[in-house]
């Protein structure tokens, strides 16, 4: 049985073609799930290795074994602090991949993951383990070894997720699938990193009990999906605005004909990019950004929850020497939770920002009497680099068409934000403006693809 997977980076979603009919799969109710999987294990944090009585005794037993070492093969003797140093190393790294060992078994159990929503609250709740949120947008980032392993894990536990709700729900084994993958990932290595993207999730999927999965580009999913309800042949821009990118495509649907995809471009910049900038000038400063001297990079830190290493850099600060009431307000954010409880205000100012002229937000875990407030005018100003970087987009695709589209079909999360669609339109103002499903729009087309079609 195939299914299709919009592994997103903020929802993830599936469906599949059982005959005619096209069934989404269900996650708690739901047709799609928030991409975050909350393990209640926590993992190795170096900074709580601290040297014991027993870890004394193993490193002295390390130092009078490479005296010996050094005696027997003659060479030039080292610095009982040299080797001491050496030792607690050893010991140091011993302890790390025990702990991890650990973590990583944990963590390998199914029942204990917890999905979505579910996994936002259960870690702030509990206070404890660990919380990863929006992998997909590190899939094609430089990774340590160790970082790749991680993250491969993580997706996979995921895809195991979506393959073990979608084989309850169909009542048969799944095992094949297409999943989704946007026209550019976002990256600091270039094409190498949407190889390396491509190669995690392949990896992952075998993990998660796939026995073969196939990639279709986001908006050419799109594209098979739009042209299945469309009756007349036609010309269309599919426009795929998600959390994390942007991507489009020209194709000819509708009709009898089988869809023709002609080109496609993309774009390693989504919605997260506007809830980083709105949270950078409108939640940030009351932590100190732009009154302090502590560098902006801290503040950005806090603010990219689905960084783990940046997250984890942030959480190391030392703020007890930033003038008050910055200090307190910086340790409290530092609290387990803090950063995603943050992070959650951003989006929802965000959506509240999309529909109504003013927004407000209590910051109370924060400090009992703290709050932030934005208006409109503040959401386009913090949109503005993502809508310039997505106007040129549009223009690029406008110069490289023969004549303009019939149709623009609209989908993904961000497009239902105006301020988008006003982009958008004013790019093609001759085109019928189409609103798919924001959500579901990707997958539906994913679960009609079948390997070996264009």
């Amino acid at each position: 049985m195939r299914i299709g997977i919009d592994f997103g980076t903020s929802y993830s979603a599936a469906a599949a073609r059982v005959g005619e009919r096209l069934e989404h799969i269900r996650f708690g109710g739901l047709p799609q799930f928030r991409t975050a999987v909350f393990f209640p294990a926590e993992l190795p944090d170096p900074a709580d290795f601290h040297m014991t009585r027993e870890r004394e005794g193993e490193v002295a037993a390390l130092v009078r074994a490479a005296k010996a070492e050094q005696t027997r093969s003659g060479v030039a003797p080292r610095s009982e602090a040299q080797l001491y140093r050496d030792a607690v190393q050893v010991v140091r790294r011993q302890w790390l991949e025990a702990q991890s060992r650990e973590a990583d078994e944990a963590a390998a159990d199914l029942d204990d993951a917890v999905f979505g929503e579910d996994a936002i609250d259960r870690y702030l709740e509990e206070g404890s383990g660990h919380l990863v949120q929006s992998p997909k947008s590190m899939l094609g980032y430089d990774l340590l070894p160790r970082a790749r392993q991680t993250i491969t894990g993580i997706a996979a536990q995921i895809l195991e997720h979506i393959r073990v709700a979608a084989s309850e729900q169909l009542d048969r084994e799944v095992r094949l699938a297409t999943i989704g993958r946007p026209v550019q990932f976002r990256s600091s290595m270039g094409p190498q990193g949407g190889e390396q993207a491509l190669d995690i999730l392949a990896e992952a999927a075998q993990i998660a009990g796939f026995e073969a999965v196939d990639f279709l580009e986001e908006p050419v999913a799109a594209a098979l999906h739009y042209h299945a309800g469309s009756d007349s042949r036609h010309s269309t821009l599919v426009v795929d605005i998600g959390g994390g990118t942007t991507d489009i495509a020209h194709a000819q649907v509708g009709g009898s004909q089988a869809p023709v995809v002609h080109r496609a471009w993309g774009l390693p910049n989504g919605g997260t990019d506007v809830d980083l900038a709105l949270s950078m000038a409108h939640f940030m400063p009351v932590f100190g950004r732009g009154d302090t001297r502590v560098p902006a990079h801290h503040f950005v830190d806090a603010a990219m929850v689905q960084d783990m290493p940046r997250q984890r850099a942030f959480h190391r600060r030392d703020f007890s020497e930033v003038p008050a009431p910055y200090n307190a307000r910086l340790q409290a954010l530092q609290e387990d939770g803090g950063t995603t409880r943050l992070y959650r205000a951003v989006e929802s100012m965000k959506m509240r920002l999309s529909e109504h002229d003013h927004g407000h937000h209590a910051l109370d875990y924060i400090d009992a009497s703290l709050a932030v407030s934005a208006s409109r005018e503040d959401l386009r100003q913090a949109s503005a680099d993502f809508l310039s970087r997505l106007q040129r987009l549009l223009q690029e695709v406008a110069q490289a068409l023969a004549s303009p589209p019939d149709s623009v079909f609209l989908t993904g999360g961000m497009s239902r934000a105006p301020y988008v669609q006003a982009l958008v339109r004013a790019a093609f103002p001759h085109a019928r403006m189409v609103h798919g499903d924001p959500s579901l729009g990707v997958v539906s087309g994913l679960a009609s693809h079948q390997p070996g079609q264009g």
